[in-house]
């Protein structure tokens, strides 16, 4: 992958080089909005420009129609004969075309790209295919009428089916979520003298249950027919539809563990916490996971928070993906995304073969679809979107609400290394210790992250009320 240590600081300097060339543009913002207002203009006004932008957008199209239909053998590796670094430059210098409203040249390079990259090719060719189709966007805006069509979000089937397959093929949902799981059974054992065998999860993201199987049978193993345990779980969906089917599935896998007592409460998100049903002396578990980085603004997140910390839970799990949120500088969180989703697009090859419908799944109606909105997020209403941060960021955040970081246990780490070399087993080409997954121990064991190489891809954190 072109975006490895040894091609790190020719990036580095690239970014460098581009941002230093910006400064002077970005000192006049008079200047700027009103070429963008005017560069808007052109765009939406194509037909009275006697065509000259029309046939440049159109041709940019055709050039795009073609890499959706080119068959990935045609075009060959690109890594093998060393030209990943050159799309990467590309790239680049396309995005600082387009945040400087450079049409002639924005346009240029994009078709450019779009000769050069296959959603079917190496995670280059793939990775900068879907960053050219975000740059597109970001060039036509939202007064083209080609916007949309670039911009079309995946059917709700179509995303569940990604999420799935991305939940199978890749650790990544399992390290989150098996590693949540464990801290939260560790709080409930230690509370367990006190709080009646009874366990309550107020999950603010449910994603259709995916977590809690594991959950279940592990509180199951510590139960008897005489003995048995309470398992709570309140969960907030999207939809009524989401919590039904969420409430089906997970009830009926409880069924085949008698010696537990489950139930679920869904709750529509934006929904008062008011509204829980809690019990005596019960622990209280707050799973946060990937749901802060949804919230569209600070404000919305402090209020969480604040209404996290007055329910006094015994254990706040956070899972957060690895970034840094530069609202400000384009360029600086176009660079950001790259680096991330280009591990991503490379961890992939290592779970999935090349030819994979799965893997093609997951990128176009998962990480396809946040990189058009990660590049998008500033011209998008009402936008949802995920918005990485760093660790250290979340945890001032954390501590600033009254928060105290908690260490991950031993048992933890090693259960999280362990999946990682369980999933040897389960795809050929996963090579358990040469694999480019590693685990990660943070913030003086306070925090472990998974990730690809030596770049961060999430980060479990655990926490209780001070």
């Amino acid at each position: 992958m072109s975006l490895m240590e040894d091609t790190d600081d020719e990036f580095l300097s690239l970014s460098l080089a581009i941002v230093e060339d910006n400064s002077c543009a970005a000192t006049d913002r008079r200047r700027k909005r009103k070429r963008r207002a005017s560069f808007d203009h052109l765009l939406s006004n194509a037909y009275d420009h006697e065509g000259y932008c029309e046939g440049k957008v159109f041709s940019l199209l055709q050039m795009r129609e073609q890499m959706l239909k080119l068959d990935h053998k045609r075009k060959g590796v690109v890594e093998e004969d060393g030209k990943g670094l050159q799309l990467i430059h590309l790239l680049l210098i396309t995005a600082t075309a387009v945040d400087e409203n450079n049409l002639d040249l924005a346009l240029e390079n994009l078709s450019e790209l779009y000769q050069s990259v296959s959603l079917t090719g190496d995670s280059v060719q793939r990775v900068v295919a879907y960053f050219a189709d975000g740059l597109a966007a970001r060039l036509l805006t939202r007064k083209s009428p080609f916007y949309d069509m670039i911009m079309k979000e995946p059917t709700n089937e179509e995303m569940f089916l990604a999420f799935t397959d991305l939940y199978r093929a890749s650790p990544y949902f399992q390290f989150a979520h098996f590693t949540a799981n464990q801290a939260i059974i560790e709080a409930f054992e230690k509370e367990e003298e006190n709080n009646n065998r009874a366990l309550h999860v107020i999950d603010f993201d449910v994603s259709y249950g995916f977590q809690w199987p594991s959950l279940i049978q592990s509180l199951s193993e510590k139960a008897t027919n005489t003995n048995r345990i309470s398992l709570r779980i309140t969960g907030f969906g999207t939809s009524i539809e989401e919590l039904q089917e969420t409430e089906t599935r997970l009830a009926s896998f409880a069924k085949g563990f008698r010696n537990l007592v489950f139930e679920f409460q869904g709750l529509l998100r934006g929904s008062k916490l008011i509204n829980l049903r809690k019990k005596k002396n019960e622990t209280v578990a707050v799973n946060l996971v990937f749901h802060l980085n949804t919230l569209n603004n600070f404000l919305k997140i402090s209020d969480t928070l604040k209404s996290v910390h007055s329910l006094k839970p015994s254990i706040v799990i956070l899972v957060e993906q690895e970034g840094s949120r530069s609202p400000r500088n384009f360029l600086s969180r176009f660079m950001e995304s790259l680096h991330y989703f280009a591990a991503m697009f490379d961890s992939l090859d290592d779970c999935l073969p090349q030819e994979s419908t799965e893997r093609l799944s997951i990128e176009k109606n998962n990480l396809g679809k946040e990189i058009k909105s990660m590049l998008n997020c500033d011209h998008m209403e009402n936008s949802n979107h995920p918005r990485y941060e760093r660790m250290e960021t979340w945890k001032l955040r954390m501590e600033n609400h009254g928060f105290e970081g908690m260490k991950i246990s031993s048992k933890a780490l090693i259960q999280a290394k362990l999946l990682l070399k369980i999933r040897t087993h389960h795809c050929p080409q996963f090579d358990g210790e040469n694999s480019g997954f590693k685990v990660f121990e943070r913030d003086e064991g306070r925090a472990i992250s998974l990730g690809w190489q030596d770049r961060y891809l999430l980060t479990v954190s655990a926490w209780h009320c001070v």
